[in-house]
Parts: structure tokens; C-alpha cells; sequence
């Protein structure tokens, strides 16, 4: 059993920065890929990005492309997004997931694990 907790979510004026955490316990940390993902409320959770076990790969959804930035110390058993030149479109719920093995996928479903989500929201 994985438990992630995220943090660092808020108000943020637009073209600002914002750094989110996700700090994990329960199985061996870089075992597997870690995702962020986010959502609005009538809309379906959305992928934002994603890091492999080991810290090598990342992958990014291209709206967030150049401006964020998925990273993990598996030291610390804690994955991190970091925002920048952040939009109001990014205003969203943003949680930290889980994969079943050590690279992700894009997909809800591949994701076994979830946080509870962290707000974020950004004011133009």
C-alpha cells in the first residue's frame, strides 16, 4: 500500500511560479513512475506529466511543455512539479499518482495510487 500526500498548491498571479510536492510512503519509492495530473470541476482529470523510477524519463502534456518541470529524489520518497509562467488555465486540482510499474503512461488507469489533491489557482 503506497499513501501520498501533496503540498504546496495556492494563489498564484499568472506568469508566477508555484513548486508542489508529493511526499510517498508504503512501498519502495523507485520502484515506480510517478504522474501529476489535474482537474476542473465537470471536466475529466487530465495528465500533466509524468517521471520514471529511477528519475531518467520524464514526459510532459504538451500545454505544460517548457514551463513545468516533473522531478523526484527517491532519497526523500518525494516527487515535485515545478511551475512556471503559470496561466489561468492551469487552475485546476492537482494530484500527485502512483503507477503500477517503474514508467507510467499518460492514462488514468494506469495509476494505482492517488493523493488527495492539492488546489491551485492562478489569477490573471
Amino acid at each position: 500500500q503506497v499513501t501520498l500526500i501533496e503540498s504546496g498548491g495556492g494563489l498564484v498571479q499568472a506568469g508566477g511560479s508555484l513548486r508542489l510536492s508529493c511526499a510517498a510512503s508504503g512501498r519502495t519509492f523507485g520502484s515506480y513512475a510517478m504522474g501529476w495530473f489535474r482537474q476542473v470541476p465537470g471536466k475529466e482529470r487530465e495528465y500533466v506529466a509524468r517521471i520514471s523510477g529511477g528519475g531518467s524519463i520524464t514526459y510532459y502534456t504538451a500545454s505544460v511543455k517548457g514551463r513545468f518541470t516533473i522531478s523526484r529524489d527517491n532519497a526523500k520518497n518525494t516527487v515535485y512539479l515545478q511551475m512556471n509562467s503559470v496561466k489561468p488555465e492551469d487552475t485546476a486540482v492537482y494530484y500527485c499518482a502512483g503507477a503500477s510499474g517503474p514508467y507510467g503512461s499518460s492514462l488514468v488507469s494506469e495509476y494505482t495510487y492517488w493523493g488527495q489533491g492539492t488546489q491551485v489557482t492562478v489569477s490573471s
